[in-house]
């Protein structure tokens, strides 16, 4: 297992159609790499109690959220995981919210969307494998 700091924590929500980030207050926090065999990370967050109905809930209903974390230092890119919370201890004033989840490959996510907007744009069978190529061509040139 390797441990790291939590510097930063946005949830990605999504409201009427639109992609929002809710930055969460941070009084300290850790990463764990567990380096097991479902490619499992733990975030700890520790916070102010203002955030306890709101992970409360989101624990109770098992909700699997997007999240966004910046690992060690605040200038690092963030690293986006796919978790659920699976705990949320009060600690005097304070509470600690505990995720269990995967990181998600952000290159596949743009392949994805890549592969989307082709299809949007009405390619299909080898027409869009063709304009994948071309348009992979043009991004490494």
């Amino acid at each position: 297992m390797k441990t790291f700091k939590l510097i930063s924590l946005d949830i990605v929500e999504e409201k009427h159609e639109d992609i929002t980030q809710r930055r969460i207050k941070l009084e300290d926090g850790l990463i764990i790499n567990r380096e097991d065999d479902h490619g499992r990370w733990v975030i700890e967050a520790y916070v102010d109690e203002s955030y306890r109905d709101f992970f409360e809930t989101m624990k109770e209903n098992e909700e699997e959220i997007i999240i966004q974390v910046k690992i060690t230092k605040q200038s690092n890119r963030p690293a986006t995981f796919l978790v659920k919370p699976i705990d949320v201890n009060m600690i005097g004033d304070r509470m600690n919210v505990i995720f269990m989840g995967t990181i998600v490959d952000r290159q596949q996510e743009q392949v994805e969307w890549v592969l989307r907007q082709l299809m949007d744009e009405g390619y299909q069978g080898e027409d869009l494998l063709e304009e994948f190529k071309k348009r992979g061509q043009e991004s490494k040139a």
